[in-house]
């Protein structure tokens, strides 16, 4: 029997990239009015940043990791010591501009009539400043209590006992196959892999592994998960 949905929060029920973008550009307008050495830096740059720290610290809390790139990122045009006011622009126009895609609330309507809701990231995309405030019964934040990050089994230990449910009774779903499917698999829970952008099925997912195009068909595979015993 399946009682509760648990979604991943960046790039499933979040339009990250837009406001990330965003916040880059920001960065990267304050740099050039802060210093002439700025004008050969490119959002290229501030973004390769990302994924070069990310790379050497993706255990880490993401605030951690996104100040550390940031951090680089100053360091192009000898600005390391405004990291701090910095780091305040971008992520004030991170917050802002972050918001649902255009099937999350209204699936959220739908589930919820059926299933408990639960919301669970490795992010620091908080719901209450995304537009998600009230969605969800519990909520799971990856590096509160020191809780490490998805792929832990720790992470969906939590989630669990967020729930208070066992594992065979969630479903969780989410963009990554490794993380949102395979990891919560392991974990006795079913899942759904989020497949937004139409990439090719990794061949090690597994062959009853539900995937999804938009969050408006989650009610229907989730019905189909729910008859099928665990």
């Amino acid at each position: 029997m399946l009682t509760h949905v648990v979604f991943d929060a960046d790039e499933t029920l979040l339009d990250l990239r837009p406001a990330v973008t965003a916040g880059l550009a920001l960065v990267l307008e304050e740099m050039r009015r802060l210093t002439p050495a700025a004008a050969g830096v490119s959002l290229a740059d501030l973004e390769s940043d990302w994924a070069a720290v990310f790379g050497a610290m993706s255990a880490a809390p993401t605030l951690e990791i996104r100040r550390a790139a940031l951090a680089r990122s100053l360091g192009r045009a000898g600005l390391e010591g405004h990291l701090d006011e910095v780091a305040a622009l971008f992520f004030a126009r991170r917050f802002a501009l972050t918001r649902p895609f255009p099937d999350a609330l209204p699936a959220l309507a739908a589930l919820r009539e059926r299933y408990t809701l639960g919301y669970a990231t490795n992010g620091n995309s908080r719901a209450e400043r995304c537009g998600l405030a009230g969605q969800f019964a519990f909520e799971v934040y990856a590096h509160e209590n020191a809780l490490p990050k998805k792929p832990a089994p720790e992470f969906f230990a939590a989630v669990a006992a967020a729930a208070g449910a066992p594992p065979e009774r969630i479903a969780y779903v989410g963009d990554s196959p490794g993380l949102d499917v395979h990891a919560p698999r392991r974990a006795g829970m079913r899942a759904v892999w989020l497949n937004r952008t139409g990439v090719p099925r990794p061949d090690d997912l597994p062959a009853d592994a539900e995937e999804v195009s938009t969050l408006a068909e989650l009610p229907e595979v989730l019905a189909r998960l729910a008859a099928i015993k665990a």
